[in-house]
């Protein structure tokens, strides 16, 4: 037997419990985890509160990431007692998730824990997290480096959002961080923000198809008018690398940056990146990322608390990054 957070829907209306569950349950797979720990990100709030359709039957446990130490495994790459990571491939939207104290999962979707990682630290970086380190290297192929001109982050209190500052600071860009929440400007400089953008400045349509020329490169979570005002402020050949929906999944936007300065928009899948390319990312990640800013940004909570935390991180009111600690 093991416990779990299982998510039902009844009458069109999902609610979560702490269940305990047998092993026989568990979905298909060549790797059994006993989990550590899991995360708390936007999509999980999404989940949590049925939002989306991410959810394709009922019951289910939610959970987009997990860590934790190999049980079993059929699949010779990996062993009993190798500690691992698991995110990605609607894991914990089509495939039951991490909320969970065991885990059972195909091993093409498990990444070994970088060495110089804790179970914990793994969760702190989590689907945010990735995702930030995918939308860094993005940039960069896309021919973005240090200069005199910021990189600008919106939504940058939420997770993706201050471990996307933090990070971009640490490899030596000058990041600006756009919020809505005057209260956090500290925080955001103590990640490494050079600059404070209100959010507000940001929604406002813009007057002309091209402003001048502001930002190096831009890490978007919010979308929104926020994509169409930003792309009227890219420098020539300057890319968006887009994350997140927070403020809506659409936008409108003028074709003459796209023409006349060839700036572009990247998307980041995180979920369906190859596995092998997700094991070099999260290597990038563990190395240049300043693990004791991580710590200060990272909160811990147990599985009884993620009903309120989903609703919580839906309304804008999670500040960096939250660790669930699925063994309390």
């Amino acid at each position: 037997m093991f416990t779990a957070l299982v998510i039902d829907e009844v009458d069109g209306k999902v609610t979560s419990s702490i269940k305990e569950l047998s092993e026989d349950l568990l979905p298909q797979g060549e790797v059994t985890i006993d989990a550590s720990y899991s995360t708390l990100n936007y999509k999980d709030g999404m989940i949590l509160n049925g939002i989306g359709r991410l959810v394709r039957s009922y019951p289910h446990i939610p959970g987009v990431d997990v860590s934790g130490v190999v049980r079993e495994s059929t699949d010779q790459r990996f062993k009993a007692g190798d500690k691992v990571v698991v995110g990605g491939y609607r894991f914990g939207e089509i495939h039951w998730g991490g909320y969970s104290q065991l885990v059972r999962v195909p091993a093409d979707w498990v990444v070994k824990l970088p060495s110089n990682l804790t179970l914990f630290q793994a969760m702190a970086f989590g689907t945010a997290g990735f995702s930030a380190m995918m939308a860094v290297d993005a940039l960069e192929n896309h021919g973005l480096k240090p200069s005199a001109y910021e990189v600008l982050v919106t939504g940058a209190v939420g997770g993706v959002g201050s471990i996307a500052v933090a990070l971009l600071a640490a490899l030596g860009y000058k990041v600006a961080a756009s919020t809505g929440r005057p209260a956090e400007h500290e925080y955001l400089r103590s990640l490494g923000a050079s600059t404070v953008v209100e959010r507000s400045e940001l929604e406002e349509p813009v007057s002309r198809p091209l402003e001048s020329e502001r930002w190096s490169g831009c890490i978007d979570n919010v979308g929104g008018s926020t994509i169409g005002h930003v792309l009227s402020q890219l420098r020539r050949g300057a890319s968006i690398a887009s994350v997140g929906l927070a403020a809506g999944s659409s936008f409108t936007a003028n074709v003459m940056p796209f023409l006349l300065r060839g700036v572009s928009i990247l998307g980041i899948d995180s979920v369906s990146l190859e596995i092998d390319k997700r094991a070099v990312l999260w290597e990038r990640l563990a190395e240049i990322f300043p693990l004791d800013r991580l710590d200060a940004m990272t909160q811990e909570i147990g599985l009884g608390d993620l009903t309120r935390y989903g609703r919580e991180i839906l309304e804008g009111k999670v500040k960096g990054r939250v660790v669930v600690n699925v063994n309390s």
